[in-house]
């Protein structure tokens, strides 16, 4: 599974090293080295606004995760668009060179603002990548709503 979090950065042409752990789960773990690179789901803050990261998705894993789209019942013509428009359209399929570097993709870049600063996240079984400062918001708004003193929270043991 994918655990960590990996400062890093990426440069104008979009290069950057995949995490060595990270390579290690895809291989290890999945059973293949390469992945799926898409958009996020829009994490809202608290001002009415969002920020937007990259998932890195193994490769058998989106797969599955297209089956289960395709087969879903309870989707709304409008919540199908914006998955499908958001998440399974934009999605490059990714492997790592020998140096560990990957390729993100441009139209990705934009959306997700990465220009330099970056960081990878592990996230189980995905990972995700996000510009510093869109991370920072995303870390401080998971922890104004983080659910300690909850029955969701004790559930874990936290």
């Amino acid at each position: 599974m994918f655990r960590g979090i990996f400062e890093t950065t990426i440069d104008t042409k979009g290069r950057t090293s995949l995490p060595a752990r990270f390579r290690d789960v895809l291989t290890e773990t999945f059973g293949d080295e390469r992945f799926f690179v898409t958009n996020s789901y829009p994490v809202p803050l608290d001002e009415g606004t969002h920020c937007s990261g990259l998932l890195i998705i193994p490769y058998k894993e989106w797969f599955q995760f297209e089956e289960k789209f395709l087969s879903s019942k309870g989707l709304t013509p409008a919540e199908r668009n914006n998955i499908m428009y958001t998440i399974i359209s934009p999605a490059q399929e990714c492997s790592a060179d020998k140096l560990g570097r990957i390729l993100v993709p441009p139209h990705l870049r934009k959306i997700a603002t990465m220009e330099r600063d970056i960081v990878f996240v592990g996230a189980l079984k995905r990972a995700e990548i996000w510009s510093m400062a869109e991370w920072e918001k995303v870390r401080t708004q998971a922890m104004k709503n983080f659910p300690s003193g909850t029955e969701a929270a004790a559930e874990f043991g936290l």
